[in-house]
Order: C-alpha cells, then sequence, then structure tokens
C-alpha cells in the first residue's frame, strides 16, 4: 500500500495557535520526511471562522487540530465536522475535562491565558529582541550580556536555536565561526559554562548549504558548498571551541528542538 507523502494540517485556535501548531510539529517529526503542513487559524470567535475552514478542509483535503477553549465553538466545530466527514483531533477538550474532575472545579474557558501580560512575559519579549539584536555576530557586545552564547559555522541552526531559547526566556548570544575572522577576544572571557559549541557531519552541511543555493537561486558547486572548504571550516571550527573549553553538541540529524532540550539540561546542570 503506497502511502501519502504530504498532508495539510488545520491548527484552529481562539487565541493565537502556538500550543497546537507546537504538539503537531512535534508530532510530524515522526513522519520525516513526509511533509506536513501546517496552516495555523488563530483568534476564532465566531462559527464563520469555523464554517470557513472546515469548507477548506473537505475541499483541499487535511486534518483539523483544536485548541478551542469556548464550549459553543469547541462544540459547533466537533458536530460540523463530524458532518462532513473531516478529520479533527481536540488537543484541550480531554486535558481540561481530566483536571477539572481532579480539580473538582470548572474551566475558566478564556482564551489566550497563556499569554498573560505579567512579569515572565515581558522577560520572554527582551530575550527575543536581544537574540535578534546579537544575532549572526552583528554586535559582539552581546556576548557578555548573553545568557547562552552559541558559536558553530555557518547553517549550524545557530539563529533558530537562538530564538527557540529566547522563547525560554534565555537572552542568547550567536557567533559564527569562519577561517578567515577570528573570534573576538571576549568570547573567551565569559565563563565557559554559558557557552555552546554546535557541531554538524561535513557530508550533512554539503546538502544543507546546496539546498540553501537553490532557494536562493545560485550555482550549487559554489566555494560555500564546496566539501574541502566546510571540512576547512568545520577544523577551524573545532580548534576554536576546543580552546574555549566549551561543551559541544552534534545538531546533524536533530530537531532544533532538540537540541534545544539538550543545551537546556546542559545549562541547568551547569547551575
Amino acid at each position: 500500500m503506497e502511502h501519502p507523502s504530504s498532508t495539510r494540517v488545520y491548527v484552529v485556535s481562539d487565541s493565537v495557535g502556538e500550543t497546537g501548531e507546537s504538539v503537531v510539529r512535534a508530532a510530524a517529526m515522526q513522519f520525516y520526511p513526509a511533509q506536513v503542513e501546517i496552516v495555523r487559524v488563530p483568534f476564532i470567535q465566531e462559527t464563520e471562522g469555523i464554517d470557513k475552514v472546515l469548507n477548506t478542509a473537505q475541499s483541499q483535503g487535511g486534518i483539523v487540530v483544536f485548541t478551542l477553549v469556548v464550549p459553543e465553538l469547541r462544540q459547533y466545530l466537533i458536530e460540523h465536522a463530524g458532518k462532513l466527514d473531516i478529520s479533527y483531533i481536540d488537543l484541550l477538550g480531554p486535558v481540561m475535562a481530566s483536571l477539572g474532575n481532579a480539580l473538582n472545579q470548572e474551566p475558566r474557558r478564556q482564551p489566550g491565558m497563556i499569554h498573560p501580560l505579567d512579569e515572565d512575559y515581558f522577560k520572554k519579549v527582551e530575550a527575543v529582541e536581544f537574540a535578534v539584536k546579537y544575532d549572526d555576530g552583528r554586535d559582539f557586545s552581546g556576548i557578555q550580556k548573553a545568557d547562552i552564547v552559541l558559536v558553530g559555522v555557518s547553517r549550524t541552526s545557530k539563529t533558530p536555536l537562538s530564538m527557540y531559547l529566547a522563547h525560554k526566556s534565555f537572552k542568547v548570544a550567536n557567533v559564527p565561526l569562519v577561517p578567515e575572522m577570528q573570534p573576538p577576544d571576549r568570547l573567551y572571557a565569559v565563563p565557559k559554562n554559558k557557552v555552546i559549541g554546535l557541531r554538524i557531519d561535513p557530508d550533512k552541511l554539503n546538502i544543507i548549504r546546496q539546498e540553501r543555493l537553490r532557494t536562493l537561486g545560485l550555482a550549487e558547486n559554489a566555494t560555500y558548498a564546496n566539501v574541502e572548504r566546510i571540512k576547512q571550516e568545520l577544523e577551524f571550527a573545532d580548534k576554536i571551541m576546543s580552546k574555549i573549553g566549551c561543551v559541544v553538541f552534534d545538531v546533524s540529524n536533530r530537531a532544533v528542538e532538540e537540541t534545544a532540550s539538550l543545551i537546556l539540561d546542559y545549562i541547568e546542570r551547569a547551575r
């Protein structure tokens, strides 16, 4: 039996939809290399929005995943998805029901409570702004202010890791390691347990860089994706990371979330 190589998932929420999207992305990783297209449909407040999503899912295919906390909207989606024979998954409903039974109380059913405007929220916003400002060695002064400093050659997921960790409220600076440019002296001055080295298999990096060149419309045989050049860069990076004495994680076959989890575990132990 031939399996479909791609599908579409509509993530419906009466808030921003981050929770639903994160769960779907985590599940989709288990089916790699199959393609799972995620369409986030946030801030659903009326049944008209649900009708639109269900009509699209019926005509174009796909399943519906939802994190609706308003009972009327949740029930409406369940009933109408059933009538249209559209597969759906209620992510929050069963969990809220079980918690309600355990706590012997009703949930508030108020959308968007995962992002209250409190001290933690503003700390997260500050961390995201920090990651943007000190991304890819734009300003090396961030090295001394950062909670975490990522180092590695180009295309080792430094930027997506910085943003992921920023959403965990960590201030992250990242420094590209290039043979033609020695890293700043201040990189050796920060505590080595704040520095995280990122390593990758040269063949894997070659594939990633070739794909990047294709995306940019450039020739795949450019120096950027040359195997010997890649090995030179990785050798240089290994020397720098050895000199710093920092921990090094191999990102070759890891999703950003998985690498971030390893980094967070390490930072927690280092404290």
